[in-house]
């Protein structure tokens, strides 16, 4: 597997590059260009601002994480279609750097959903948590004045420029199906795999987090059986999945393992973490390690290194601890820890293997 770790740009996170570069094993970078709004094309000197960045330590930038998909094209309005165009020439644009893997995600207004950044646990730590009867009855947007004031970061999927026309985007989603939602998908992916495979970048499509509606909005990228679903509308290689272990695993239901041994082959992109379930529905993000959550994640690993794995991997959120500022998920020492734990599992997976021999 190919270690990477996200990174939100200079003068966006509070993480720096030398810092990642002293991470055993971590090899690139998981970037975007936060600040270009949903639909619009990137500019090509911002793209290459990165690479040079990012080329001075010694880190590739194969992996992006978001080219963000805008509401028009998810909503199936006249006006995708130019937004598709830029997205096609962000993929083109993208190529000519070297990226190799584009993540995204088919959500709805929202990209992921908690309802505190920083809930204490046990030890002191401070992590992200969802607690799913709040979700049941707070406006959507007194969640997004809590979520916008808790950090001095722009949050991936929060943006501002996004969440002032939150009514409107409510309106224009009522009545819209998961139906809806599929076929747009469709749409979507027949205009946008064809190039991405004629620019060797691999598509990889995020699960919903949570893996369930949330505010009455359609999630269809939620358990095993939508996942092929997924993969069977446009049945291309290129066409696959960034699997994310926290957010599938945060329905009890779904058994990641078995997902990743399934859908081994088209799964471009590994998110790692850990979360611990309740049977209220609630979920809190713990450390990487098994013991610590829900979803076993030795079984995770163990499940990619005998599928043979060679795919990026990143350590997804982790907890906010050491008395560390950081961007809520998005801290130095957690992260590091978790990918250090994840190596420690991989490697003496390949030992067990050469004794084996």
């Amino acid at each position: 597997m190919k270690m990477t770790m996200r990174w939100f740009g200079e003068g966006n996170d509070g993480v720096q590059l030398r810092h990642i570069k002293q991470i055993p094993g971590v090899d690139g970078v998981v970037w975007a260009l936060h600040d270009v709004p949903a639909g619009e094309e990137w500019p090509m000197d911002k793209i290459m601002e990165v690479k040079e960045q990012a080329d001075k330590h010694g880190l590739n930038i194969d992996v992006v994480e978001s080219v963000n998909v805008h509401e028009d094209i998810k909503l199936g309005l006249s006006t995708r279609d130019q937004y598709i165009d830029n997205y096609i020439k962000t993929i083109e644009k993208l190529a000519r750097v070297g990226v190799k893997v584009i993540c995204y995600n088919f959500m709805p207004v929202f990209d992921w959903t908690r309802t505190n950044l920083f809930e204490e646990m046990d030890d002191g730590s401070t992590a992200l948590f969802f607690e799913k009867s709040k979700i049941e009855d707070i406006d959507p947007m007194e969640l997004v004045t809590n979520i916008s004031e808790n950090s001095e970061y722009t949050m991936p999927g929060w943006e501002p420029e996004r969440l002032e026309h939150l009514a409107d985007l409510f309106e224009k989603y009522k009545g819209v199906t998961e139906e809806d939602l599929w076929s747009n998908l469709q749409y979507f992916l027949e205009r946008v795999i064809p190039v991405a495979k004629e620019n060797d970048i691999k598509m990889g499509i995020h699960p919903d987090d949570p893996p369930w509606s949330v505010f009455g909005l359609p999630r269809i990228m939620t358990n095993k059986e939508n996942v092929q679903r997924f993969l069977n509308l446009v049945d291309d290689p290129y066409n696959g999945l960034t699997l994310c272990s926290g957010s599938l695993g945060a329905n009890p239901n779904n058994n990641v393992p078995e997902m990743v041994r399934e859908f081994a082959d088209r799964i471009h992109f590994a998110h790692i973490r850990n979360v611990k379930t309740y049977e209220n529905g609630d979920f809190i993000e713990t450390s990487h390690r098994t013991k610590d959550g829900s979803v076993d994640i030795y079984e995770v690993v163990k499940a990619y290194h005998e599928s043979g794995f060679t795919g990026y991997v990143r350590p997804d959120h982790g907890r906010h601890i050491w008395d560390e500022i950081c961007r809520p998920g998005y801290g130095l020492y957690d992260r590091g820890l978790g990918i250090m734990y994840l190596w420690g599992i991989w490697d003496s997976l390949e030992r067990k293997k050469e004794n084996d021999k």
